[in-house]
């Protein structure tokens, strides 16, 4: 019944809608394709309807519909899930983007921020005091859905990913209550919600502590010939055993864009590069790059930067086709080294396809394996192929790449992921190993507890125990 409604839901959804305080899209409203469109293009999914909600009792109340009625519910915030679990066909997404408000306490150090806001605009409000917490790469991506699911940025050497952040989350849980998980208030939970994804309930507003960051940082790119990669990857794990903790890497090749703030004459060129963030004082910074420099780089982009300015550097334009997924390696052999040199020269160009690998460690490895969700935390590299193209004829072999290349490092990964990198492909097998066994069970013991019908299965998916049980 993709894109119909069947006459009773109809009805339904009239009645729902005159007692709804937000605001209900159907698929006869004129504003429903640009409710229904999330960042990958290549997912048209039609649910039956959207409700967009302005308050914790908003998504109560659309909870309670979907559950009566029966319907698949998705979530959705910034819409960035590659796989498209932020809507669905038929069902009722639930759409938090109205829930924007951001309080900052400068003294305490902290933010209240509402389910609805990117990292943008949580950045820009916090560095109006100095302040930051780690945050995505990518600044459109919404807060709730990348902190749920570990949350990587460039902060996360220095201060650990965007869930060992959080102070509190406020949810609404499947059966309409509206609840804070802390360490003090359903510990259980809130443990879950360090990287279990949104598997619990609809996250409302999240709270996290923030350090002093800029509001200048010393970032940006070094370029190079793509065939000079092979030393740059050297470079790099040799650098990073002993780097401070304020040094914040990633490697790439990719197509240079378009754009204004890059050379003219290396556009559409493609390149391997380093990007690089590092929040202590300049001068520091600049000596620790100057190796990176010796190799020559044939473009030379770091400098003082607003540290909210980028975080925006990377993002790309919405409405391309992607697909991505990620592998852990706790060993970067020369071996493993020429297989990323050589599958990164394979990268479909001119487009914005392209290898990613970050190097972790620093705060990010000091976390206990069993105090969060998250498994394998002293990974040495994340590695990141990522598909992404104009036109449905080029997607088949960009795809292809992506598989083909994650297929071939993983003879040197450590069968860990982050899970939200996870690929479609992966099934619940891939979901496991974001954990491991010990922890997915201690992960479907709480799923048990608090959403026992699996209400909230548009997602990486945590099952729970068959017999169910209530809160």
């Amino acid at each position: 019944m993709t894109g119909t409604l069947d006459v009773s839901l109809d009805e339904a959804i009239r009645e729902f809608d005159g007692s709804f305080a937000g605001e209900v899209i159907r698929p006869t409203d004129r504003q429903y394709d640009q409710a229904r469109t999330i960042f990958n293009g290549m997912i048209d999914k039609r649910p039956a309807l959207i409700a967009q909600c302005s308050t914790p009792d908003d998504v109560a109340a659309a909870l309670r519909f979907g559950r009566e009625r029966g319907l698949e519910i998705a979530v959705r915030s910034g819409g960035h899930s590659v796989s498209g679990v932020s809507l669905c066909d038929d069902g009722l997404v639930i759409d938090v983007r109205p829930m924007k408000h951001i309080e900052v306490d400068p003294e305490r150090r902290t933010v209240r921020v509402g389910a609805g806001c990117t990292w943008s605009e949580l950045d820009r409000a916090t560095q109006e005091h100095g302040l930051a917490t780690t945050g995505g790469r990518v600044s459109t991506t919404g807060v709730p859905g990348l902190t749920l699911g570990g949350g990587s940025g460039w902060l996360e050497r220095m201060h650990g990913l965007a869930c060992d952040n959080l102070i509190s989350v406020e949810l609404v849980t499947a059966d309409g209550r509206l609840i804070t998980a802390s360490d003090d208030e359903h510990p259980d939970l809130f443990w879950a919600l360090h990287g279990g994804g949104g598997n619990f309930g609809v996250a409302t507003a999240l709270t996290f502590r923030l350090h002093p960051v800029g509001p200048e940082v010393l970032a940006g790119l070094l370029l190079y010939e793509p065939e000079q990669g092979r030393e740059l990857l050297r470079l790099t794990r040799d650098f990073m055993v002993d780097a401070p903790d304020e040094f914040g890497p990633a490697l790439a090749y990719l197509t240079v864009p378009a754009d204004d703030e890059l050379p003219t004459e290396l556009h559409g060129k493609f390149v391997s590069a380093i990007a690089l963030c590092h929040t202590g004082p300049a001068a520091e910074g600049e000596k620790l790059i100057e190796p990176f420099r010796d190799l020559g780089p044939v473009a030379d982009l770091v400098g003082p930067v607003a540290y909210a300015d980028w975080q925006c550097a990377l993002d790309d334009p919405p409405g391309y086709r992607n697909w991505w997924t990620a592998e852990y390696l706790h060993v970067v052999s020369d071996e493993a080294i020429d297989v990323l040199h050589t599958w990164s020269l394979k990268a479909p160009t001119p487009t914005p396809s392209m290898s990613f690998m970050v190097p972790w460690g620093g705060a990010v490895a000091r976390v206990g394996e069993d105090d969060t969700p998250m498994t394998q935390r002293d990974a040495s590299w994340v590695v990141h192929p990522y598909a992404s193209v104009a036109n449905e004829d080029e997607v088949d072999g960009a795809v292809a790449w992506a598989r083909g290349f994650r297929d071939d490092i993983r003879r040197h990964a450590s069968g860990g992921l982050y899970l939200n990198f996870v690929a479609e492909d992966e099934g619940e097998s891939g979901v496991r190993a974001a954990f491991g066994e010990h922890k997915y069970e201690r992960l479907t013991t709480i799923k048990t507890r608090y959403d026992p019908d699996n209400l909230f299965r548009g997602n990486h998916n945590i099952r729970p125990a068959p017999t169910g049980g209530a809160s």
